[in-house]
Order: structure tokens, then C-alpha cells, then sequence
């Protein structure tokens, strides 16, 4: 019972040209309790797979029109759906068949008559992968450490989680399949380095007080390579400079921004005000500070920062 309970929020994807195969797969499928989805072409099962994003595919190898290594190749070409395991059907046995399968996306294959024991246990043993690799990923997004899976080769995006969509399109403005070049880039030159297990160096990206830090965290497939994200806010550290030095939060802004080294002018572009604006600012600061400089200012600042947020880095 309990290994049933534990299936029940698992969606597999049944394709298959032939009535009689779907109907035996699928009373086989519902009564061990997964929900199952069929398509009896290729076209309406790339549909399927991109409205309901199943758990795992079983696929018919030869349909009529696009076959299923054609729909398999699409599948993993497409970032919603790159990361779902594929087992085909054949009733081809000749190695050549065999390769072509894996070559276009599959993780394995069972044979033709089916047979709904055989096609379970193989099911299983990447359901229970896959199923890891689901609960990591939600994880990572609850911990607030967002992933995606870049493949160098061709810059592709192939999958991301929630959070990682919202964090490149606010840092980079980009979205799936597109990878955000400084990443790419930044993977390329590493790449040797990661291969020989040297972690490469951190890239960061900067978004006012936020901060992401991209680190590459390991190669999950032939050409496939997992990047973790994290993203700092230093919102709170401004809150707090507001409440210790009784400035307005604009003021309060300004000033950790003199401490992070930026000029006016810098400054200005930061926050969207003028260079003048900015200077009466500081004129105010430097009045409620009891200081004359800007790097009184900040020395100020950078103290009372370390005292309330230890691993501040200025």
C-alpha cells in the first residue's frame, strides 16, 4: 500500500499508434497507481508532454509520420521536458535499432509483445531516479539555491527550476533555450577545469543591493553540466543603516553605496537620480553622521555594518 501512495502523484506518458497496446499498458499503469497519459502519434504526444510535463515517457520506436526517435530527439531539444526519461518500445531487436534509441534521448527500452511486468520494473528503476531528482531540485528552490542544466556545446538551456527563471530574467534578462551569455562564456572557459574535478571560481552578477553568485556544481550527462545559483540581498543591511543613523531610506541607499566605493555619478545611475541629488544626499548624511567626508562617512558605516551583519563584504 504504501509503495502505491507513493505513486500517486507520478504522470507517465504512454505513445503508441496500436488501441490494444495503449488499453494493456494503461490498465497495468492505473492499478499500480500512476496517472497516465496516452497519445497515438508523435505530434499529439510532444502535446501532451508540454501541457502536463509527465514523469516519464514509454514510446512506441515506429509510428507512422514522425516516429519516436524523431519525438524523442524533440523531447530533449525542448528545456520543459529535457530532463524526462524515455523508455522505448521496439519490436526491432537489431542492435543498430537499439543504438538509434538511445542515441535520441532514451534511458532504455523493453521489446514487443509487451509485457506490463517487465515494463514496471524498468519503470521503476528510473521513476525512483528521476523522482530524486524532482525532490533535489524542489529543495534547492525552497533553500532558496536555484539550478539549471546548460549544455555547453550548443549554449542550450536545457531545464531550470521555478526560481531560476524568475532570477535570470531579472539579472539577464533572458529566457529558455536562450543561456545567458556571460554564463555561457563563463562555463567555456571553466569547462577543462571542471572536468579534471578543479572547481572553477564563482561568477557573480549584480542587480542594485542584490547579489547572485552562479557556481558550478557538476556534469550530469555526455555534454550536460548542472550550475547552482544564489542570490544575496543587502536590502536589509540599508534597513538597518536607515534605523542606526536615522536616515530616509533614499539616504540610506545613498550611503551604502558610498561604502560599496561608487561615485556620485555611479551613484546616480544606480538609483535613477541626478549627480546633484545624490550630493545633497551626503550634504544631509554627512549633518546627521556628525561627519565632514565621505570616507568618514563610509569608515562610519562600514563599522556599525560589521557589528550588526558579521560577513558583510564592502
Amino acid at each position: 500500500m504504501n509503495a502505491l501512495l507513493d505513486r500517486t502523484d507520478d504522470v507517465v506518458l504512454v505513445v503508441d499508434d496500436v488501441p490494444d497496446n495503449l488499453s494493456v499498458l494503461h490498465d497495468a499503469l492505473d492499478e499500480s497507481g500512476y496517472t497516465v497519459l496516452v497519445a497515438t502519434c508523435g505530434d499529439a504526444a510532444l502535446q501532451r508532454a508540454s501541457q502536463a510535463v509527465p514523469d516519464i515517457v514509454l514510446l512506441d520506436a515506429m509510428m507512422p509520420g514522425m516516429d519516436g526517435f524523431e519525438v524523442a530527439r524533440r523531447l530533449k531539444a525542448a528545456p520543459l521536458t529535457a530532463h524526462i526519461p524515455i523508455i522505448f518500445m521496439t519490436g526491432l531487436t537489431d542492435t543498430e535499432h537499439l543504438v538509434a534509441a538511445l542515441d535520441a534521448g532514451g534511458v532504455d527500452y523493453v521489446t514487443k509483445p509487451i509485457k506490463p511486468k517487465e515494463v514496471l520494473a524498468r519503470m521503476g528503476v528510473h521513476m525512483q531516479a528521476a523522482r530524486l531528482a524532482r525532490q533535489a531540485r524542489s529543495a534547492l528552490d525552497a533553500f532558496g539555491y536555484a539550478s539549471i542544466t546548460v549544455r555547453p556545446s550548443d549554449g542550450k538551456l536545457m531545464w531550470q527550476t521555478p526560481l531560476a527563471r524568475e532570477l535570470l530574467l531579472a539579472y539577464f534578462g533572458t529566457s529558455s533555450p536562450e543561456t545567458p551569455e556571460p554564463i555561457l562564456t563563463w562555463l567555456r572557459r571553466h569547462l577543462r577545469d571542471a572536468e579534471r574535478q578543479v572547481e572553477p571560481p564563482k561568477l557573480t552578477a549584480e542587480l542594485g543591493a542584490r547579489r547572485l553568485t552562479i557556481r558550478l556544481h557538476q556534469q550530469t550527462g555526455d555534454d550536460d553540466w548542472l550550475i547552482v545559483m544564489r542570490e544575496v540581498s543587502d536590502v536589509a543591511i540599508i534597513e538597518s543603516m536607515s534605523l542606526a543613523f536615522k536616515l530616509t531610506a533614499r539616504e540610506a541607499e545613498v550611503l551604502y553605496w558610498v561604502v560599496k566605493g561608487k561615485i556620485n555619478r555611479d551613484i546616480a545611475d544606480i538609483l535613477g537620480a541626478s549627480p546633484a541629488t545624490v550630493k545633497k544626499h551626503l550634504e544631509r548624511i554627512f549633518v546627521k553622521l556628525g561627519v565632514e567626508t565621505r570616507t568618514a562617512a563610509a569608515g562610519m558605516a562600514m563599522n556599525r555594518i560589521r557589528q550588526l551583519h558579521p560577513h558583510f563584504e564592502g
